[in-house]
């Protein structure tokens, strides 16, 4: 996932309390919500010129876990310290694969259980990764692709690289922290997650893809599983009912999504499929699109298998799913938030339609806790 975008408006920090996304009508259109459930989160944020919404949506996520459990009320975690602490990872596995592999600020929700389960995490006061007025990394990326390619390519490798790589990594994004103070109490990134209660155990990653079978594991095919996770298989319709059961039931889910469709505009917080194919509308019927509720497209497991198929359904975005809602047609849609900072109709968050989700959903990180016992006990979850 590396969806970026430029924003104009400064990096937002999280606010000091969590805040609930007012799910109420959209300004500018016949859209009228009502919620059904939403959970708690911080504020919206903003990636920056950056791919790094993977980091942006699992922290994210993180925090709203932290905040369901009671805890973490005044916490910001630290998304560059993630990004930080894969960046290496990612340099030798692609040099190991002789550039054979994907390699750049792109990752997913797998780098964020990683992180959590080898290196820890940290408040966003202790590592804010240098942040200016907002990140941008164009520049420490040129330089690190160019230097990961060179080594990809070489027949001999001198075994200082990764101190050159480094050296880089700090210049642009800081010194990871190995030990900090924090509420008075000394910590290194592991003990601080572990005083969190955060456990990657908890997590799971799940798909639903028909080229491989259900109720089995496999590794997702998307460039940005640089690390070949595997993810759990299930059928469309449970995939889409472990979701919703989970929002219903007071968790939330970092989301994993395509959002290069027509169908998706951030700019009028909206993510639908509509019915008929994009060509067959008029301009005016493509502009009412997206200020009055229409019929969507009814989503099969087959014509989610083609569009992942033949590439229209792409792992291109990261975001956080809050809550659901639904509309005066009592069609429901997630609350979804973004890290493309508040620069839209509804603050920077959206409503994606269950159409779009059973569509153009990769995979999805929900708490095991959260999945409903019988799909479960087929799952071999425990």
């Amino acid at each position: 996932m590396k969806k970026w975008m430029v924003s104009a408006a400064l990096l937002l920090s999280a606010a000091a309390e969590a805040q609930n996304m007012p799910a109420t009508n959209k300004p500018g259109s016949n859209y009228q919500f009502t919620v059904l459930r939403n959970q708690d989160a911080f504020a919206v944020q903003n990636q920056g010129a950056t791919g790094t919404c993977w980091s942006f949506s699992g922290l994210s996520f993180f925090e709203s876990e932290l905040l369901r459990m009671g805890k973490g009320k005044n916490l910001n975690l630290s998304e560059m310290f993630v990004v930080r602490k894969m960046y290496p990872l990612k340099a030798a596995n692609y040099v190991r694969m002789h550039g054979k592999a994907n390699f750049g600020d792109g990752g997913g929700f797998p780098d964020d259980l990683l992180c959590l389960r080898k290196y820890g995490l940290v408040p966003q006061d202790v590592y804010d990764g240098n942040r200016q007025k907002t990140y941008n990394h164009g520049e420490m990326l040129k330089l690190l692709e160019g230097m990961t390619k060179t080594l990809g390519d070489a027949q001999a490798l001198n075994p200082s690289w990764p101190k050159a790589l480094d050296g880089v990594l700090d210049a642009y994004l800081g010194q990871a922290p190995e030990k900090f103070s924090y509420n008075g109490k000394e910590y290194t990134p592991q003990s601080f997650a572990k005083d969190l209660g955060l456990h990657a155990d908890d997590y799971v990653i799940i798909s639903s893809f028909s080229h491989h079978p259900f109720y089995e594991q496999f590794v997702l095919e998307v460039p940005d599983n640089w690390n070949w996770e595997r993810v759990y298989n299930v059928p469309l319709n449970e995939f889409t009912s472990i979701a919703e059961q989970a929002v219903m039931n007071g968790y939330t889910i970092a989301w994993a999504a395509d959002v290069s469709e027509k169908g998706f505009s951030f700019k009028d917080g909206l993510a639908i499929v509509p019915e008929k194919d994009w060509a067959d509308y008029s301009e005016k019927e493509r502009q009412d699109l997206f200020t009055t509720p229409a019929k969507e497209k009814v989503i099969t497991q087959e014509n989610r298998q083609q569009a992942f198929d033949n590439f229209e359904t792409q792992d291109d975005h990261g975001m956080h799913i809050t809550g659901m809602a639904k509309d005066q047609q009592g069609d429901k849609f997630f609350i979804v938030k973004n890290s493309w900072g508040t620069g839209n109709t509804c603050g920077g968050y959206f409503y994606a339609s269950m159409p779009y989700f059973a569509y153009k959903t990769t995979c999805f990180m929900v708490n095991k806790k959260a999945i409903p016992a019988d799909i479960a006990r087929k799952m071999g979850i425990k």
